[in-house]
């Protein structure tokens, strides 16, 4: 039997939604020496081109993700996390968030993972992202390796 994965947006301050994000970034501590905290202190809760979902599972939060703004037709794929693996968390989260970009506008998504990720980079590849040139605070960042895909 296959497990309804439901996506919900919310708001990255919820209560309910903290366990997880302290989850990830434990989890990227431990494997990268970086909480990747530092993505929601430009967060603008009342933009909707800041979109924040979380994935459940039987009323269980098991992945999150979010999509902010880079540029005017260009957004940016942050805090992607799955708690578990193989059950299509993470596929089904970055699905919605592709859709939902292109909903309010955006022409293309890129985003950021660290170069040892390579389950990450398995995953986006996969997922139709391209590497493509270090952008923004990555450009001189050898650790950091970096996707786009147009959405279409």
């Amino acid at each position: 039997m296959t497990e309804k994965i439901s996506i919900k947006i919310t708001k990255p301050n919820e209560e309910k939604v903290l366990s997880i994000i302290e989850e990830l970034s434990a989890n990227l501590y431990l494997r990268f020496g970086s909480d990747g905290k530092n993505s929601f202190t430009d967060w603008q809760y009342n933009n909707s081109h800041f979109v924040f979902v979380t994935a459940e599972i039987d009323n269980e939060i098991v992945g999150c993700g979010t999509i902010r703004p880079i540029e005017e037709n260009t957004g940016e794929v942050k805090r992607m996390y799955s708690k578990y693996s193989g059950k299509k968390i993470g596929q089904t989260i970055l699905i919605f968030l592709e859709n939902h970009a292109k909903t309010i506008g955006f022409k293309k998504l890129v985003l950021e993972t660290r170069v040892k990720n390579q389950e990450a980079i398995q995953f986006y590849q996969k997922q139709g992202y391209n590497i493509i040139p270090n952008y923004g605070k990555y450009k001189d960042r050898p650790e950091a390796v970096c996707f786009g895909k147009s959405l279409k």
